[in-house]
């Protein structure tokens, strides 16, 4: 058997995971029309799976489905940025303060584990690395929390964020001010606080928003 072979049950999963990356990566950037039989030929498949796939990306929020006009790699904008960071400092608050009651000892040392390689990071001003490092910090958390409901919310959410074209670490002090707010937030993680670990989250949350409105404000002023 050609271990490299897919599976046909599974085919639009690895059709829907090509694609996801392609959008993350914004090689299909937001408002971009998706051509189905240029992309079909191009992985050599039949269109059911490529629109088995499709839907699958909407239901993610990554594309948008738009009847006898095609599929489009969704648009986010401002506002849609504004209800998405409020319900993920509820959703990730929550998930702080799961983790404040249930971490054991073990969870704290892999948590500090992580946020060394934050420090780290921030003290080269590797934004990549600090990136990477504050990803697996909130994944420890939602696995600490165990509540995969949540973790799934979180999850999808974050998909959509990542159709910004804009990052919030790139923003003068935000590297800086993330680490703090980290800081912060592993504290009340030590002391088993959980409103106070909830009330961080949501802060650290809320704070990135600002950054990337930030950015968008700037943008604004320099097209203008």
């Amino acid at each position: 058997m050609n271990a490299t072979r897919i599976a046909p049950l599974a085919l639009y999963q690895e059709v829907a995971e090509r694609l996801r990356q392609r959008i993350f990566a914004h090689e299909l950037p937001p408002g971009t029309w998706v051509d189905e039989q240029a992309l079909a030929a191009q992985y050599g498949i039949s269109r059911t799976p490529l629109r088995e796939a499709l839907k699958v990306l909407a239901s993610e929020g990554l594309v948008t489905l738009k009847p006898r006009r095609g599929c489009y790699v969704t648009e986010i904008s401002e506002r849609d940025l504004d209800e998405i960071f409020s319900v993920m400092a509820l959703l990730e608050g929550q998930c702080a303060a799961s983790t404040a009651r249930r971490a054991g000892d073990g969870d704290l040392v892999r948590l500090h584990t992580i946020h060394d390689e934050l420090e780290k990071a921030a003290a080269s001003n590797d934004i990549d690395g600090f990136f990477e490092a504050n990803q697996a910090f909130h994944q420890e958390l939602q696995r600490i929390a165990n509540n995969r409901w949540l973790t799934q919310a979180i999850v999808d959410l974050r998909k959509v964020i990542k159709l910004s074209r804009h990052h919030s670490l790139f923003i003068d002090g935000r590297l800086q001010q993330s680490l703090l707010e980290h800081r912060v937030i592993l504290a009340a993680l030590d002391r088993r606080d959980e409103a106070g670990a909830e009330a961080a989250m949501r802060e650290h949350i809320s704070s990135a928003r600002r950054a990337l409105a930030r950015i968008a404000s700037t943008r604004d002023e320099a097209a203008a």
